[in-house]
């Protein structure tokens, strides 16, 4: 079958590998679409020592199962239509045990220890299977659009875990699609006020076309000044920090109120990751300072219902379809910021 092959960084191969077989417990998938994520450009720009290389790329898919497997857990039939929370925990664990399974201390994400969604063909583990990681969509949601289940997923866990309820006024700051998936998943949480901090001029200009309150330019705006003015001089209740830089993780938590919540959802490079805070601010607030990484089958499943009821616009984030073996295209589309979700159809 054709399939991405992650080899090193700089070295993306789009080639002919060996179909994988349905092992017991497992399910053998026929991808139709896997969306390019963040991660996967990092990758191809400067590598990643969590891929087992050389492996098939790809988390973020979608597919219709071809064979069920003798033992596969759970209810599945072929013609299913899948997504998965695609990062393997293995429910053993401590952090396990007590429901975070994103922070699970084996944690195998497709893509990165398994043979990932970049192909014809993806077989989902029987260890996946087992702790309910994969999640069946209605068979009415297209195929590009399931493929976001799991960024999607992302967005649903860390709106959770600022508390995001009715009527807040919540700040995301960075316009990428994750960005955008958090400003969304906020609005759909009931958030009253959406305001969005972005200094790229073509990223603004896609963020347009969303339900979001305020757009602001960094670099151009007070933004410490447009927010207390706005707020009567407390700040917003939430602040989602989703720009990978260390400027707006280290000005969130002068935009926030008293007893509000900073979430750093972007992480930053390694080796260029130091902050610099001032501890007052979180003392005499009473600050939440949190970070939100990957997320549970429990989200993937909000995400499904989201997707399927229409309830996030999530034809909008996908901006280019692109064949399999365009998958240089995409990585140039994300570069120039030209795209926000490139899908990969198969």
């Amino acid at each position: 079958m054709q399939a991405v092959v992650y080899h090193a960084p700089g070295d993306i191969r789009v080639e002919e590998v060996p179909k994988p077989e349905c092992k017991t417990g497992e399910l053998l998938v026929r991808v139709d679409a896997c969306a390019v994520c963040g991660t996967d450009l990092k990758s191809r720009h400067h590598g990643n020592p969590r891929i087992k290389a050389p492996l098939v790329m790809g988390h973020e898919f979608t597919g219709v199962i071809e064979t069920v497997s003798a033992d596969a857990v759970g209810d599945f039939r072929p013609g299913d239509r899948v997504v998965m929370a695609t990062s393997i925990s293995c429910g053993q664990c401590f952090y396990c045990q007590r429901g975070w399974r994103n922070i699970c201390e084996n944690l195998a994400p497709m893509g990165f220890s398994y043979p990932g969604g970049m192909a014809e063909y993806v077989a989902i583990p029987a260890l996946a299977l087992q702790g309910g990681h994969a999640v069946k969509v209605p068979q009415n949601v297209e195929a590009k659009y399931a493929a976001l289940a799991e960024p999607v997923s992302c967005a649903v866990n860390s709106i959770q875990k600022c508390g995001v309820q009715q009527g807040d006024m919540v700040l995301v700051m960075g316009a990428g699609p994750m960005g955008l998936l958090n400003a969304l998943v906020a609005r759909a949480a009931g958030a009253s006020g959406i305001w969005l901090s972005e200094p790229n001029p073509l990223r603004r200009e896609q963020a347009g076309q969303f339900d979001l309150d305020r757009i602001l330019d960094p670099e151009a705006d007070d933004i410490s000044k447009i927010v207390h003015d706005a707020t009567g001089g407390r700040g917003v209740d939430v602040v989602i920090v989703a720009a990978p830089a260390i400027s707006p993780q280290e000005q969130a938590l002068s935009l926030v109120r008293r007893s509000g919540t900073v979430c750093l959802f972007a992480s930053l490079p390694v080796g260029k990751s130091t902050l610099t805070l001032d501890s007052r601010i979180v003392h005499y607030g009473e600050i939440r300072l949190l970070g939100s990484s990957d997320s549970t089958p429990e989200h993937v499943r909000d995400a499904v219902k989201m997707i399927a009821t229409k309830l996030i616009p999530v034809e909008k984030i996908v901006s280019h379809t692109l064949p399999l073996n365009e998958i240089e295209r995409a990585f140039e589309l994300m570069t120039s910021g030209a795209a926000l979700r490139v899908v990969l159809t198969v």
